[in-house]
This record gives C-alpha cells, sequence and structure tokens, in this order.
C-alpha cells in the first residue's frame, strides 16, 4: 500500500518516491515506512515541520522493503527504511543495503537499541520494541464457547479449526519474528512440527502482519498471531479486542530504522535518523495509537503499552535470527514445509 501525502513531492509511478531536481534536491528525502499508515502520515508531517524538508513516503511491510532494496541496490531510490522489524534491518545491513551511522542521540537510547546498533555494524538502529502475542475477539470466542488462547499449545485445540489467522513470512516480518521464536523456545524440528500442525487451524496467510488482528477486530477470524501493541490500537478504536502472550514465552521485534546505501538524499537522510531518535519524535507514535515501548530513554512510555515486565519473554537472539542465511533458510524451509500443504 503506498500513501500520497498532501505535502510530498511528485510522486513516481513505478516506485512512489520523489522525483527531484538538483535545485530542489536538498529540500527532500524519501523513505521507506514499515509502521502503520496513520504513523508515517504523522511522522511525515512533523518532520517537515520542524526542518522544512519535504518527505514522500511509500508505506509497505518489512518483507516487502527490504526485497524493494535489494531490487534497486545499484540505483537507489530511497533514503531511509523508518521502523519494521529488526530482522531484516539487520539482514539488510549484512547484505550491504544500508549505510553505517552513528547518530549523536545513540547514547540516550535504551541498551536494547543501542545493541541492534553493534550487532548492524552501525548501520541500524533500534526505536521501538514490541511483543508477539495473540489477539482475539472476545464476541466471537464467547459464541462458540471458547476459552481465550493463553498459551501456544492453545491454538492446536479443535474449537480454533479455521479460527487462526497469521502472516506469511515472505512478506511479513512479524510472521518471521513468529517462527524465529518458537525455533527459539523449541529447537527447529519441533518448531515446524508445530507449525504444521497449526495450520489445520489457519484461515489465512496475510501479506501483511497487521492484517490478522485487523481481521480480529472486524470480526473476520477469532484469534490472530500479532504483535500486541496492535490489538491495543484495535481495542482503544472500541473494537472488541483483547491481547495475551504465550505460557511457553515469546518472542519480540526491535523496530528499527536504517539509512540506504547510496542514497540520494544521504544529508536530509541523516537528518531524519536523528530526529527519528529523539523524544520528540517517538512520542508520534502515542499520538498515532501506536503502542509500542520507545527507543530513547526520555520518551514517555505510553501507559497503554505492553508491560515488558510482566511478559514471559525469551532471550530473542536478534544476531543470529538477522542474518541473511538463517533468515533465507527458515522462511525456504516454511515454504516447502508449510506453505505448500493444502489449505485445510
Amino acid at each position: 500500500m503506498k500513501i500520497g501525502l498532501p505535502f510530498a513531492a511528485i510522486v513516481a509511478s513505478a516506485t512512489g518516491l520523489a522525483c527531484t531536481t538538483p535545485a530542489s534536491a536538498q529540500a527532500v528525502v524519501n523513505v521507506y515506512c514499515s509502521v502503520q499508515v496513520e504513523w508515517c502520515t504523522l511522522a511525515a508531517n512533523e518532520f517537515q515541520k520542524a526542518t522544512g524538508v519535504k518527505v514522500s513516503m511509500t508505506q509497505k511491510g518489512s518483507g516487502e522493503t527490504i526485497a524493494q532494496l535489494k531490487a534497486e541496490a545499484q540505483n537507489p531510490k530511497g533514503d531511509v527504511w523508518f521502523g519494521g522489524t529488526g530482522d531484516p534491518h539487520l539482514q539488510a545491513a549484512e547484505d550491504g543495503l544500508t549505510e553505517a551511522y552513528k547518530s549523536p542521540h545513540l547514547a540516550e537510547l535504551h541498551p536494547w537499541a543501542v545493541k541492534q546498533n553493534t550487532d548492524s555494524g552501525g548501520s541500524t538502529v533500534g526505536i521501538y520494541a514490541g511483543a508477539l502475542g495473540f489477539g482475539y475477539n472476545t464476541e466471537l470466542l464467547a459464541k462458540k464457547g471458547a476459552r481465550a488462547p493463553a498459551c501456544w499449545a492453545d491454538l492446536l485445540k479443535p474449537e480454533f479449526k479455521g479460527e487462526v489467522q497469521v502472516a506469511n513470512p515472505n512478506s511479513s516480518g512479524t510472521a518471521y519474528v513468529e517462527i524465529a521464536t518458537l525455533v527459539q523456545l523449541w529447537g527447529e524440528d519441533k518448531a515446524f512440527d508445530y507449525l504444521r500442525k497449526l495450520h489445520a487451524n489457519i484461515n489465512s496467510y496475510t501479506r501483511s502482519g497487521t492484517a490478522p488482528i485487523k481481521a480480529v477486530a472486524r470480526g473476520e477470524t477469532s484469534v490472530s498471531i500479532s504483535f500486541i501493541h496492535d490489538g491495543v490500537t484495535e481495542a482503544l478504536a472500541g473494537f472488541p479486542v483483547k491481547v495475551t502472550t504465550p505460557c511457553e514465552g515469546t518472542g519480540y521485534e526491535i523496530g528499527s530504522i536504517s539509512i540506504v546505501k547510496g542514497a540520494r538524499h544521504m544529508a536530509n537522510a541523516k537528518k531524519f535518523y536523528d530526529w527519528a531518535l529523539t523524544p520528540e519524535a517517538q512520542k508520534l507514535g502515542a499520538q498515532a495509537k501506536q503502542f509500542q515501548v520507545p527507543s530513547n530513554k526520555a520518551t514517555p512510555v505510553p501507559p497503554e503499552a505492553p508491560k515488558f515486565a510482566d511478559i514471559k519473554l525469551i532471550d530473542y537472539d536478534q544476531a543470529k535470527y538477522g542474518k541473511s542465511a538463517e533468515r533465507k533458510r527458515l522462511i525456504s524451509r516454511w515454504d516447502s514445509e508449510i506453505g505448500s500443504l493444502p489449505k485445510p
């Protein structure tokens, strides 16, 4: 999905990005945005107000964005990649698709955000964190007389046949975090055995990581595997949605920001990157009703944000599962063993 912003530079039909003349080049930055569209729009507006730099924004999932960066490697169109799960940002760094940069705001960040920068050789940094869990529609479960899932094992129960939705890891960073989480919890073979069993209860593998929780909110499915902050957003919008995290333990994302290697507007890309690490910029997530935990220690944590201290988090190995070869291998195995299965 692409969004056209009224203040943005002229948008090229093939890429959604601005075409600039040399005279106007200094006043533009082209951003690939992998958070919710409302946050993308607000960030673009506020950055322009703060700096006078116009933003041309393309909103798409992290899996799609890294594919685009690879396709454009010899002729980069984007300048900055904002948001989305950290694993593909680490992969982009490893593949030489992003630029090493040390922001003056680095010392202001939580250790988990700084570690993302260290693990990437300086080519990405954390801007928020979010835990993986389940969203569920309270009204649908009440009608079915089913209890809300509290553990990964619960999703295999007969009452959830055809009632669970999750994204496709080829296009969604959320779905890749799910696979990597299960592998770290149980070992790879047991994790894929679980995914095969879970397939019988899946009604759709969506393109976007946020699509399943939106389907839960609309009453199209009973349960989703989602980042729980996305469920909070739907609940606050008035939908009959609640969230929980699995009893066995769960993984988490470190949403990140990266500068594209060979960015056409490098000075403005660094300006946007620095701005995104400030409390002023990070407050915008909550304003857009997105409730991740911000990375700058001075940014107020929204009261609606899930409390990490109350969640059984695994020691998620961001460095290992952000490796290009590991990500490619796990997704390839998912394609051959799960994605190729007939619909239940």
